[in-house]
């Protein structure tokens, strides 16, 4: 990454930081994937019960592996035969793992969802979730964030997902109705009423879509 972009992201992450404060959600910074790393695993203790929604961050710093191989009971929905019931004991879970689809620079998160059982997570249920943000994920406003969650984020995992949706074929949110859909529910997070619940770590890197 180029050092004035650097600088420019380790700034305004402080920025970021002191609106999740306002939003009694707390912030924090990361240099490196190495480092929200670390921070993440000093957020959860071992033993804990961990699950996460479709957190394509989470992977790219390392997280779900040492999560799969550690001293966690991590609730692995891809190993679980019956999905319903890996999504449903996520509500039970200690930690819950996600990113998100954009959020503003004063602490605003916001989260588009398909079946809907990562936003229905953030929202309520695990005793604590913890996102990992890439600073590509920032946005000035909720307008903003909310464009770039429909233009940028849903158009890539309509596509990851081999989705037959209008934005898979345009690469733009076309406000469609498709039965493959992963516009189904969208959940703007303004602010945390439990104290020490949501976390987010900001990762001064482009991180997930």
């Amino acid at each position: 990454m180029n050092d004035v972009v650097f600088k420019r992201n380790e700034l305004l992450a402080q920025t970021v930081i002191k609106g999740l404060e306002s939003r009694n959600m707390k912030g924090y910074y990361a240099a490196t994937k190495a480092e929200a790393m670390q921070k993440a695993m000093e957020l959860i203790p071992e033993k804990s019960s961990v699950t996460m929604g479709g957190a394509m961050s989470a992977h790219e710093i390392g997280l779900v592996e040492v999560l799969k191989n550690g001293d966690y009971n991590f609730i692995d929905r891809d190993a679980y035969e019956d999905k319903r019931a890996a999504m449903l004991a996520a509500y039970d879970a200690d930690f819950f793992i996600a990113s998100t689809n954009a959020m503003t620079d004063d602490g605003i998160l916001v989260n588009i969802d398909g079946n809907s059982n990562r936003v229905s997570a953030i929202a309520q249920g695990p005793k604590k979730v913890i996102f990992i943000v890439g600073m590509n994920k920032v946005c000035g406003d909720l307008d903003s964030a909310m464009k770039r969650a429909r233009n940028v984020a849903a158009p890539i995992n309509a596509q990851r997902f081999g989705l037959s949706t209008p934005c898979a074929k345009t690469g733009k949110c076309m406000d469609c109705k498709s039965p493959d859909t992963i516009c189904c529910q969208f959940l703007i997070t303004r602010y945390s009423r439990h104290a020490d619940r949501i976390h987010v770590i900001l990762v001064n890197d482009n991180l997930g879509f």
